[in-house]
């Protein structure tokens, strides 16, 4: 059944309340969103022209715009007077459609950092793929089925109405902690073991391994997860959105950070290389493996070429 949320002339300060931090909500998310896009617009403008078009590039477009797509839904969500039902179920269901496409593009470029840093290995991604999987078929069944029965218009205040739904995505949330739990976790591991064999500062090589990237991340999916469980209702998508940004922008920066690391080491012929830099810290332990046996400099190159040609064609196909 759909139920109608009266017009009231009178508005409460609970309720004032609640749209007034909606309000903030959504233009904090325009504003970092766009701040964001205008600080970086240069080195991705670089980046877009100066690599090859592949599936992960066509990724990086789609991960870029569909938060503008998110914020813009929202914003005629919450804002757009309207007391037709039916219309308010498209807006919802458009709304949690772009963020669903959001968070499956970002996650995705952390699943193929990982794969790239544990050596392309299969038993790995089936465990990355199964989780991701998982939050994904949570996700639609969870949003989709709760707006089916429950979207209303509201109208609490004159001049400023809109749609709202009362999806309860907890178990989402609690399914993409677990995930983000297990890419931070396969990353440490990946972190500590390239630091008992490389020796070198722990800082250096967890910054190398990306690790803020998958901790901030996680940061925010705990977040909204004690939103979710210790607030009221009207405070449940405070950060749901915030979230999906946020991960956005960190999984272009770190693809960005990794590109332009990838040109600087392999220099301009190769800076047209697309994805994840290849993980240095495996190949700096073979290569001392390598030294050890007393093998030449042109040997040594020649390992080095092998090595991220092969990376290229498992990882880029």
């Amino acid at each position: 059944m759909i139920h109608v949320l009266p017009v009231h002339k009178h508005v409460d300060g609970h309720i004032l309340g609640g749209l007034v931090l909606t309000s903030f909500r959504l233009l904090l998310n325009l504003f970092v969103q766009t701040y964001d896009y205008a600080c970086s617009l240069h080195e991705e403008w670089t980046f877009l022209l100066g690599s090859r078009w592949t599936k992960v590039k066509v990724l990086y477009i789609v991960t870029r715009f569909m938060p503008f797509f998110l914020i813009t839904t929202n914003l005629y969500t919450n804002f757009t007077p309207t007391e037709n039902l039916s219309k308010c179920q498209t807006l919802i269901n458009l709304d949690l459609s772009f963020g669903i496409i959001s968070v499956t593009c970002s996650e995705s470029f952390f699943v193929l950092r990982t794969y790239a840093l544990w050596n392309n290995d299969r038993y790995v991604l089936a465990i990355m793929l199964t989780g991701f999987l998982a939050v994904l078929v949570a996700s639609i069944i969870t949003s989709f089925s709760a707006n089916a029965t429950t979207p209303y218009p509201t109208s609490t205040i004159p001049n400023i109405t809109g749609c709202s739904s009362s999806a309860d995505l907890f178990i989402p949330f609690i399914i993409l902690f677990a995930f983000e739990l297990g890419l931070l976790s396969l990353t440490l591991i990946r972190a500590i073991q390239s630091w008992r064999s490389a020796n070198g500062p722990i800082y250096a090589i967890l910054v190398k391994h990306n690790i803020f990237y998958y901790a901030c991340g996680l940061f925010f999916s705990t977040l909204n997860v004690l939103t979710l469980l210790l607030l009221d209702y009207q405070y449940h998508a405070m950060f749901r959105d915030f979230q999906f940004i946020i991960l956005a922008i960190l999984a272009l920066r770190m693809h960005l950070q990794l590109w332009q690391i990838n040109g600087h080491a392999h220099g301009p012929d190769t800076l047209m290389s697309d994805f994840m830099c290849i993980p240095l810290t495996d190949i700096s332990s073979a290569v001392v493996k390598f030294q050890l046996r007393g093998g030449s400099e042109d040997e040594l190159g020649q390992i080095r070429e092998s090595v991220y040609t092969s990376f290229r064609r498992n990882v880029l196909p």
